[in-house]
Formats: C-alpha cells, structure tokens, sequence
C-alpha cells in the first residue's frame, strides 16, 4: 500500500500529468471569449489579434501572419502552458506594453479548460 502512494506522489508530480488538466470542450466554449481576435485549427490566420495553433512551444510575437507590439515582438521567450496560464491571468503583467485588450481570466479553471482545448487543435 505505501509502495502505491509512493507512486501516486511520484505520477503526480510529473509535467504530464498537469498537461492532463482541463476539459477542451469547456475550454472550446471558454474559448469564445478569444475568438474574437483569435482562431485555431487547420485553416487559422491572424486576424485583429495572432492565430494561436501549436501556440505551445512557440515563441512570442513570431508568426507571420501578424503584425505584433513592439513589447511582444522583442519579448523573447517561449510559451509554455506556465506562461500562457500567468498570460490569460494577466496579460499586461507577463508582456508590459502588449497591445491586446483583455482584462485576463480569474478563474483557473477555465484558463486549464482553454489551455486543453488549445492542445486538442495542435497541428503536428
């Protein structure tokens, strides 16, 4: 018995099992709120704001399809789901100068539901 809590503690602190977080067809109607300016999938362009397909593991400000803020362009690191997480909180903190227009999300819940949903439309 103690063997298997041992292993439990150990499962759970893996990075893969906190990808396993969040409800994408939640997150498909959390997402609304980011459709807006946003679009996923196959045939996503950038729009008033960045396509966000395979967004995970992406550098900021880099695709082509979108002319970024200066603050984006330049902030030179990779999103991770840590980063888009603190990023939907509060956008302004993680990137000063950003030119998106949105508060953030508060509930944490929903930011994993969108974070999933983004990782169901991931194009590999």
């Amino acid at each position: 018995m103690r063997s298997h809590l041992l292993f439990a503690l150990v499962l759970a602190s893996l990075p893969w099992v906190v990808h396993a977080a969040g409800d994408p067809v939640a997150g498909r109607a959390a997402f609304a709120k980011c459709a807006s300016c946003h679009a996923v999938g196959p045939s996503a362009r950038g729009g008033f704001g960045p396509q966000l397909t395979n967004v995970i593991g992406r550098k900021a400000g880099s695709t082509s399809d979108f002319k970024y803020s200066p603050a984006m362009a330049s902030a030179g690191f990779i999103w991770t789901e840590d980063k888009l997480r603190a990023f939907l909180k509060a956008p302004s903190d993680v990137v000063p100068g950003n030119k998106m227009r949105f508060w953030g999300i508060g509930s944490d819940k929903q930011i994993d539901d969108i974070l999933a949903y983004l990782r169901s439309v991931e194009q590999r």
